[in-house]
């Protein structure tokens, strides 16, 4: 147990979340955004108090931008501004479901002049990332149809390959596109890439730098997400993994509050394979809106949570695992996963925290920190996490 200790303090010291920009912002459900005193009132602010996450957990030292949620004049000044605060930008999301005209479709869109504004979107997507420096364009296709007979499956799926195909080559050396999936809504009889599968398709015809996103709430119930982790590990195509927690959809809840032992078991995948280190180029990424609770305080934990499931994870005992694995012992094998899963590794990142001259407890020494109660104090007129959010 102590090597495994020791190595678990060694991988938890690599680790890196990153935080979504629209996390600071009022959000809600479909029929209401709730508005909290103190809430950012632009990108600026939005970095401000993502900088707080990362100066109490030490991990989170990026943060990721939507278009045209977080856009501003002059990018090298939003990108120095991160800088200047302990952070920098992450990846840059695009938006194609705002527009009245991307109603029947944006990059799937039967109209080539609505196809070629919604490329056009991506090039204006890859210029950001060019001024702040970062190397990530994710898409979230939010295309699909609510009726069979509706459009032809097929054709939409060439015009989508044929889009996908110009924003690829946009790129630049060192870019990547992360290819998100989810199996419904907007669209509740087909979405366009409903799935990792579709997903792995179109990464693995554009080329080496187009990968997939796996985010834990779009999947059906029942879904064996970690099967899915490991399967795109195993083919090298996972780029990016958004964390958040669901009991029915994609309720984008706090990760870890609704199935603490799913989380786990997606991080003993991840850790199994070494995808949890750095240069595995997986990116981490929480991407939940905190419609109840405070922005800071509920992304704070949200990290915290996620560094919980990967403690555990790094503690389970590899060996004794693959030894009953190869003998057939069953419930031998499942106690392995499941001593790991029941430690209480608080102390440990304590521990470790502190290691990093860090409080042991981000949360509550947020919250001695005066910093909500002065922004609370200060903004008037908080933005909006997304129009329609």
């Amino acid at each position: 147990m102590t090597d495994l200790r020791t190595g678990a303090l060694a991988a938890l010291a690599t680790q890196t979340i990153e935080l979504p920009s629209w996390a600071f912002g009022n959000s809600g459900t479909r029929f209401k955004v709730f508005g909290q005193p103190g809430v950012a009132r632009d990108p600026y602010e939005k970095l401000e108090d993502a900088a707080q996450v990362h100066r109490y957990t030490g991990v989170a030292p990026r943060v990721s931008l939507h278009i045209p949620w977080d856009l501003v004049d002059d990018y090298g000044k939003l990108a120095a501004h991160a800088r200047d605060l302990g952070v920098q930008i992450g990846a840059i999301n695009s938006n194609l479901f705002q527009d009245d005209e991307y109603k029947l479709g944006s990059l799937t869109h039967a109209d080539p002049e609505i196809r070629r504004r919604a490329v056009a979107h991506h090039a204006q997507c890859i210029e950001v990332m060019r001024q702040t420096g970062s190397t990530d364009l994710k898409i979230w296709l939010p295309d699909g149809t609510n009726y069979p007979g509706q459009d032809d499956l097929r054709s939409r799926q060439e015009r989508l390959a044929d889009s996908l195909q110009q924003i690829y080559a946009m790129l630049d050396a060192e870019h990547r596109i992360l290819l998100e999936y989810k199996f419904f809504e907007p669209h509740f009889y087909a979405m366009d890439i409903p799935d990792w599968g579709t997903s792995l398709l179109h990464c693995m015809a554009l080329g080496d730098q187009a990968t997939v996103v796996l985010d834990t709430g779009h999947h059906a119930p029942g879904t064996n997400i970690e099967f899915i982790v490991m399967q795109l590990l195993r083919v090298g195509r996972l780029g990016a993994f958004d964390f958040n927690s669901r009991n029915y959809a994609d309720d984008d809840l706090i990760v870890g509050s609704a199935d603490p032992f799913q989380l786990f078991r997606i991080m003993n995948e991840i850790v199994a394979q070494g995808a949890h280190r750095p240069e595995s180029g997986v990116n981490f990424m929480l991407d939940q809106c905190h419609n109840l609770e405070k922005k800071i305080p509920g992304q704070i934990r949200s990290v915290m949570n996620v560094q919980e499931a990967t403690a555990k994870a790094l503690l389970v005992d590899r060996e004794a695992l693959a030894a009953a694995q190869r003998s057939g012992e069953v419930l031998d094998a499942h106690s392995v996963l499941m001593d790991a899963f029941s430690t209480d590794v608080r102390p440990l990142l304590g521990e470790f925290r502190e290691s990093q001259g860090l409080d042991a407890d981000p949360y509550a020494a947020f919250a001695r920190s005066g910093y909500q109660e002065r922004i609370e104090g200060e903004r008037v007129g908080g933005q909006q996490a997304g129009w329609g959010a």
